[in-house]
């Protein structure tokens, strides 16, 4: 079975004065913490080993979620310190968790109803990332869609990456351990065509600010 990491070792500035001391995976939001929304989604599509980074407060986490048994999943924790290491740094940071097979990465901080079980049989090259649309706070989106699947950084059109994505181990054999970027890597596997891509036209949101966090409160209990 495909393994998966939750990226869960952002510091949440935009998220302060809540962030100060709680990490914003364990803000709560629908009855339970954001990370727990994301975990049970990730259970009931049929994925139980999962990987979670943590920095800023990140024992807090590990604390909470325990070794995943009430939640059906086996977790293991990849521990970056206070600062954290970004993106593809965390990522590489876990990557003698992850294996040498394509693995899943969510980050800590959306909600969505994604199916995330379409992806298991899913193709990959070098990556293959879900794109949504534009949010109002992101109006210019990221990446472009070709009809034959492929991930553009040139497009009259342009989505926004969702923040879930496949990858194979290969995408990160050349980065040296450290803080780096997911970002960078995505476009330099986009300018080799090397990336696939897919369209989500369901409910997807960006937990950034306090603001969302309570548009998200008043949906679920709407």
């Amino acid at each position: 079975m495909m393994k998966v990491m939750i990226l869960a070792a952002g510091r949440g500035e935009r998220m302060r004065p809540l962030t100060d001391v709680t990490p914003k995976p364990l803000l709560p939001v629908g009855g339970k913490t954001i990370i727990e929304h994301t975990l049970i989604q990730l259970v009931s599509s049929g994925f139980k080993e999962i990987i979670i980074n943590h920095a800023h407060l990140g024992q807090q986490i590990e604390d909470y979620l325990g070794d995943g048994q009430r939640y059906g999943a086996t977790i293991q924790y990849s521990p970056e310190g206070e600062q954290g290491l970004e993106t593809a740094g965390g990522i590489i940071n876990a990557l003698p968790l992850l294996g040498n097979e394509v693995f899943m990465v969510v980050n800590g901080d959306i909600a969505t109803n994604f199916p995330f079980e379409t992806l298991l049989n899913q193709p990959v090259d070098l990556a293959h990332i879900v794109l949504v649309d534009n949010p109002l706070h992101h109006e210019h989106g990221d990446f472009g869609l070709e009809s034959n699947g492929q991930v553009t950084l040139n497009s009259a059109e342009k989505f926004t990456f969702s923040g879930i994505g496949l990858y194979h181990p290969d995408l990160f054999k050349a980065i040296p351990s450290g803080s780096s970027k997911l970002g960078s890597l995505l476009r330099q596997a986009m300018s080799e065509q090397r990336v696939s891509g897919q369209t989500f036209s369901g409910f997807w949101m960006d937990i950034g600010t306090p603001e969302r966090l309570e548009v998200l409160n008043r949906l679920y209990y709407s």
